[in-house]
């Protein structure tokens, strides 16, 4: 028994953070320190324990690994931490890119304003997806827009009469059928209808951006269950 103990890590054996770090405390430890608090805290800081001390931030993780949910994200690895948000768009973007970097969300973005030639252009953006291939800070910051592109999943130029469709890592695009426009998750298999006189689909919400930087915002948040 004790050896089977031995060969799992600290986040199989722990049930919290707290729990891993009084496992290092020593009776020692409590006479002279008096505080179960401080004695945690000093192993924490690798004053004691065994000298080779797991972070919070990567005992979480492995927590999350063993459990099979995706690990978490650190607040200073965000494009959006530390940023003022001027706008709710920001805002809302900021809100959900943990969720979306992590899995536990998968947005879609709809955009609709005028380009540099002043042509009204609109399109649906997998934001998980553009997580991975642009970089926010400068979105966060306000030094560039996110702004439609004819690789997102659907792009709409109203003056040319052009439009494109693209499937994304995240997403299946259905541009022909009796229903408009759907996108089918790829992780779920859920059907998201952008329709906004319809319902929008099972684990997912419609939410309208009121927002300075462009003519019409509308987010789906679509909630992806594992196993589902």
């Amino acid at each position: 028994m004790a050896a089977a103990a031995a060969a799992q890590s600290p986040a199989e054996r722990f049930a919290t953070y707290e729990e891993y770090l009084e496992s290092q405390v020593t009776a020692q430890d409590l006479y002279y320190l008096e505080s179960e608090a401080v004695a945690r805290q000093l192993v924490e800081l690798g004053f004691r324990g065994s000298g080779d001390v797991l972070r919070r931030e990567d005992f979480e993780a492995r927590v999350q690994e063993a459990a099979g949910l995706p690990a978490p994200v650190s607040k200073k690895s965000l494009a959006s931490a530390g940023k003022e948000l001027k706008d709710n768009f920001l805002r809302a973007l900021a809100e959900r890119e943990e969720a979306n970097r992590t899995g536990r969300i998968s947005s879609i973005i709809f955009i609709r304003d005028r380009n540099s030639r002043r042509q009204e252009v609109s399109a649906y953006i997998d934001y998980a997806h553009r997580l991975t291939t642009d970089d926010f800070e400068v979105y966060f910051s306000g030094k560039k827009r996110l702004f439609p592109r004819s690789t997102d999943l659907s792009f709409y130029n109203w003056d040319r009469n052009v439009s494109t469709s693209n499937s994304s890592p995240n997403y299946q695009v259905s541009a022909e059928n009796a229903c408009g426009l759907l996108f089918k998750n790829k992780s779920d298999r859920k059907i998201i209808n952008v329709d906004p006189k319809a319902y929008p689909g099972d684990n997912t919400t419609r939410t309208p951006i009121q927002t300075d930087l462009y003519l019409h915002v509308v987010i789906y948040d679509h909630i992806l269950r594992r196993g589902a």
